[in-house]
This record gives C-alpha cells, sequence and structure tokens, in this order.
C-alpha cells in the first residue's frame, strides 16, 4: 500500500524578515548619500572647470605681447613690447551667489562696456565669457585675493590675479570657495597654481 507524505508549509521567521529588511534600509541608505555625492561632485567639477578655464585665460591675456603702434624713423627702435595681466573684472558672475539653484548669467555683465578700462580689465581682456547657467558665482581679481583670508588658503607676492568660484549648494548660508591664482616672477614669467585651492567643498 502506498503512502503519501505531507509537506508542511514554511514561513520565514520574524528575525529573518527583520534581517531583510536592515539590509534593504542600509543599502537605501548608501544609494541615497551616493546619488546626493553625485550630484554634489558634478556641481563642483563645474566650478573646478570653470575656474581652470578663467586661469588658462589669465595666463593666454598675459603672455599677449602688449606694444603701440610707432612710426620709426630710419634706423630707429620702436619701444619694447609688454606684457601685463588682465584688470580685475568689475562684475562677478552671476550678480549674486546661487543659493540651492542655478542662475544665469547677465552678458552685459562681461562686456568692455562694464568695465572702467573697457577691454584691458575683466572678461573682456579674458576673452572669456559664460553662456549656460551655473550653480557657483565666478570672479576675476587682480591683487587681491578671496581664498588668502580662508584656513589653509594661498598666499600671494607681487603681482598676481585670482579666479576664485563660490556657491550655496544647500542653501544653508555656508559659502563653499574655490580659487585659482598665477603669479608673476621676477624673471617676467607667469605662474600658475599647480591645484584648484578648495574650502568647505560640500559645506
Amino acid at each position: 500500500m502506498r503512502s503519501f507524505k505531507r509537506i508542511g508549509k514554511e514561513g520565514f521567521t520574524l528575525v529573518e524578515l527583520m534581517i531583510v529588511v536592515a539590509i534593504i534600509g542600509v543599502l537605501a541608505a548608501l544609494a541615497i548619500y551616493g546619488v546626493s555625492r553625485y550630484f554634489a561632485n558634478a556641481k563642483t567639477a563645474e566650478a573646478k572647470n570653470t575656474i581652470g578655464a578663467i586661469s588658462r585665460a589669465a595666463a593666454a591675456a598675459y603672455e599677449r605681447e602688449q606694444s603701440v603702434s610707432q612710426m620709426l624713423a630710419p634706423g630707429g627702435a620702436g619701444t619694447q613690447a609688454t606684457f601685463a595681466l588682465c584688470g580685475a573684472a568689475a562684475q562677478k558672475i552671476p550678480a549674486t551667489i546661487p543659493a540651492g539653484n542655478k542662475l544665469n548669467p547677465d552678458p552685459t555683465d562681461q562686456t568692455a562696456a562694464a568695465e572702467a578700462n573697457g577691454a584691458a580689465d575683466g572678461w573682456a581682456c579674458l576673452r572669456f565669457s559664460l553662456t549656460q547657467p551655473v550653480a557657483y558665482q565666478y570672479s576675476y581679481l587682480n591683487g587681491s585675493s578671496l581664498a588668502s583670508a580662508l584656513t589653509g588658503g594661498p598666499t600671494y607676492a607681487g603681482t598676481y590675479f585670482e579666479a576664485a568660484a563660490q556657491g550655496d549648494l544647500d542653501a544653508d548660508g555656508a559659502l563653499s570657495t574655490f580659487a585659482r591664482g598665477g603669479q608673476v616672477q621676477s624673471d617676467g614669467s607667469l605662474t600658475l597654481a599647480t591645484q584648484v585651492f578648495t574650502n568647505d567643498e560640500y559645506e
């Protein structure tokens, strides 16, 4: 006579369910942290890349020879070409520091007409412009610095410039600052900082 074995149904215990829920919670927390850090990194990359571009524009502007137009007599010598940093930008771009959002720069703030000395100053001299919404406010300074007053900030001497960015990613009033400078050496060459100075990167 054939006998049948009854198979009982088994479920998960409460402890097993609690372990699964705890693992899911940890994974969710890590995912949220990773996504938020990814977006923050994307925004700070904007600041670092833009500051790098401004610094390179300042170096290129300095390396352009500046000489006056002259009519030379036979055997006469002209005045020696000079090199000079662009004057400080009168306007920061954009006009206010973004707080948890992006702002679209005003192109009229980046023209020679916005500068005291026309094309010899600021963004017009650098031949640099911002046309897309940005998460930071950018400045170009000549002979002054935003970052020097911060802990661990760079120090300059003599003739120098600084490209800087400030932002408030989480709109809490605390600012993150990025800066890169360049300094004219005694032999007339311009040396750029090896890396971007960062203060409160994710503030």
